[in-house]
């Protein structure tokens, strides 16, 4: 069982950015699939403002963004990124979701017991063929 964490504590992974294709239908891709896990669109930052020239939008919880994405010329480099999801059902919408919005099934939610008894995950392909998984391990 993990300790609870403390108001000072940070987690190891401050945050997270990936290049991606097409950086508006990304965002959409992003916005549906990761509200079953309680992550929301926190901020877009303009393209005129960034140092690459397109878009960027940082996704996460409380106002903070950890997870973000931009456009990028030759993205394509398969990456795995594991959400936390806090209860079994909402792997399952975020899977169901992921699916209905674009997304390519990569393993459908079940136990994983290869990893232990209560790995409880799914797994999808985004619209870069990133996967992108959905986990609870407290159930």
């Amino acid at each position: 069982m993990r300790p609870i964490k403390k108001d000072y504590e940070m987690d190891v992974i401050n945050h997270i950015e990936i290049g991606v294709a097409d950086v508006d239908a990304s965002r959409r891709f992003y916005e549906a699939v990761l509200a079953p896990l309680g992550l929301s669109l926190v901020i877009s930052v303009d393209p005129a403002l960034t140092i690459l020239g397109t878009a960027r939008y940082g996704f996460g919880r409380d106002g903070y963004p950890s997870f973000w994405i931009h456009g990028e010329t030759g993205a394509g480099r398969s990456i795995h990124i594991s959400f936390t999801a806090i209860s079994y059902d909402r792997v399952d919408s975020f899977h169901a979701v992921a699916l209905a919005n674009g997304g390519s099934d990569n393993g459908s939610p079940g136990i994983r017991t290869r990893y232990h008894p209560r790995y409880y995950a799914a797994f999808v392909l985004d619209p870069d063929g990133n996967n992108i998984e959905a986990v609870c391990q407290s159930e």
